[in-house]
């Protein structure tokens, strides 16, 4: 039997994953800090560590699963006060936004949701922990810094000594740091900001910083010592490399045994056919709601996970439609097999149960895993077997695939001014009377008709025929 393995960051390698509570993982992932719709980025994310969190508990771990909220920062302070309204009216809506667009996509909900405005407390004592060991300080413009320089071990996580880090690109400039590598505990308040987002502390009136803000949440609920961190690639610099910094600074032991990272989503220019970073900067990110509107979610979720975690991912209108059309070839070779209503368990016995066990052991390999997917498909096609369908679907289960009948997703969606199913039905009943009438001119009129529209016929044996959108 094979040993769960997965890339640390940290490590830069491959490791065999031992939980530091035998049978139980703790896992914290950064999730999303909620002022507008989520992309297809945050998609991403969500998917990449919905897939870990389901193989976790397949693998027989008892799993504690937390993704926090962001619900104070500067981009959400901005935006309200924009919009006129309340802090909690704009978080609180676009986080409703976020878990419908994350339910349609499959997406577990996770454990335990901690939003940052409830951990004010626990920021403030550890903060207090650092100032105590001369990791923090108060400038004189009322800010509490991160005396980056005092920690030892900063740059471990990114690779990035001090010398490599030079003000002005990936950190503030700010008059008031000792260092310009420094970052922000406390931020105090400014005369112009909502009260809402005023907290009294020992440094005076204020709010967190951004980073502070997960190493209380995660210590909060996980404990000071927990066996997964993850995020996106993105979140490796600063972001997580200021939170070991901050909980192993006033902790004094590590943070956390496996730093998880998944990799960006990447845009194809329709016109030039080439990848480009995805950004709002850039105006080339696709809100999870527009996609939706133009791809069936589960399509969406497949394009997903046919890629690697950890490797970029492209989006685009071909692979889209790339991935519509394979998961089609799965659907299809479900088709007209009864594989009973029961509750489908894996045989981990058999033969592509023990390769797709090996993938996902294997770092989480999705592509892998989808592989021997479609090659129980090819067995399946021919052998048209019960037992074949079962393991099949009990296979696509584990990643949240295949969980609705051929016919719901083979007739699924209508397209803007395409046919409904009452108007296919109609038509495929015209054709079966031209056929009987031996009208064949006017049956192939009808199904080249309805290909135009996008529905593809199969014809049965008995004459009847099966209907799916192309």
């Amino acid at each position: 039997m094979s040993q769960l393995k997965i890339y640390n960051t940290l490590a830069r390698e491959k490791q065999v994953f031992t939980p530091i509570e035998p049978g139980k993982v703790g896992m914290y992932v950064c999730g999303m800090t909620i002022y507008d719709y989520c992309h297809i980025g945050h998609a991403r994310m969500m998917m990449a560590f919905d897939v870990i969190y389901r193989w976790l508990k397949v693998s027989g771990y008892q799993v504690t699963y937390v993704r926090n909220i962001t619900d104070i920062e500067d981009k959400i302070i901005k935006r309200a006060v924009e919009n006129g309204e309340s802090i909690f009216s704009l978080t609180s809506r676009f986080e409703k936004y976020m878990d419908e667009d994350t339910a349609a996509l499959g997406i577990l909900p996770p454990d335990v949701v901690p939003h940052a405005t409830a951990y004010v407390p626990q920021m403030l004592s550890i903060i207090a922990q650092l100032e105590q060991k001369g990791l923090a300080y108060k400038s004189e413009d009322g800010d509490v810094n991160f005396a980056v320089r005092n920690f030892p071990g900063y740059g471990k996580l990114s690779g990035k000594s001090l010398d490599d880090l030079r003000a002005g690109e990936r950190v503030d400039v700010n008059a008031g740091k000792r260092d310009p590598l420094d970052f922000v505990l406390w931020k105090a308040s400014k005369e112009s900001e909502p009260d809402e987002v005023k907290w009294d502390s020992t440094w005076g009136s204020g709010r967190p910083g951004w980073h502070i803000e997960c190493s209380a949440m995660s210590c909060a609920t996980l404990g000071q010592h927990f066996d997964i961190h993850g995020g996106g690639a993105d979140l490796q610099f600063p972001h997580h490399e200021n939170e070991i910094a901050q909980s192993e600074g006033a902790f004094g032991h590590p943070m956390t045994n496996y730093w998880v990272h998944n990799g960006f989503v990447r845009v194809v220019n329709e016109e030039t056919q080439v990848a480009e970073k995805m950004g709002k900067s850039l105006n080339n990110f696709f809100t999870i709601r527009d996609v939706l509107k133009l791809y069936d979610a589960e399509v969406i979720r497949f394009f997903i996970l046919r890629g690697h975690y950890r490797s970029p991912l492209n989006y685009g209108v071909a692979n889209l439609e790339d991935a519509k059309s394979a998961l089609t070839r799965l659907y299809t070779a479900l088709a007209g097999i009864d594989s009973g209503a029961a509750a489908l368990e894996v045989d981990w016995n058999e033969a592509h149960a023990i390769r797709f066990r090996d993938a996902m052991d294997d770092d989480f390999n999705t592509p892998i895993a989808i592989a021997v997917l479609f090659d129980l498909a090819t067995e399946l096609n021919k052998s048209k077997s019960v037992e074949h369908a079962r393991q099949f679907k009990a296979l696509a289960a584990v990643l949240g695939l295949l969980e609705r009948s051929p016919q719901e997703f083979l007739q699924a969606g209508v397209e803007e001014g395409g046919m409904d199913e009452a108007a296919i039905v109609d038509a495929i009943a015209r054709r079966s009377e031209a056929k009987k009438a031996r009208n064949f001119a006017e049956s192939d009129s009808i199904r080249a008709g309805l290909l135009a529209a996008g529905i593809v016929l199969e014809d049965k044996p008995d004459g009847t025929s099966n209907w799916r959108r192309a």
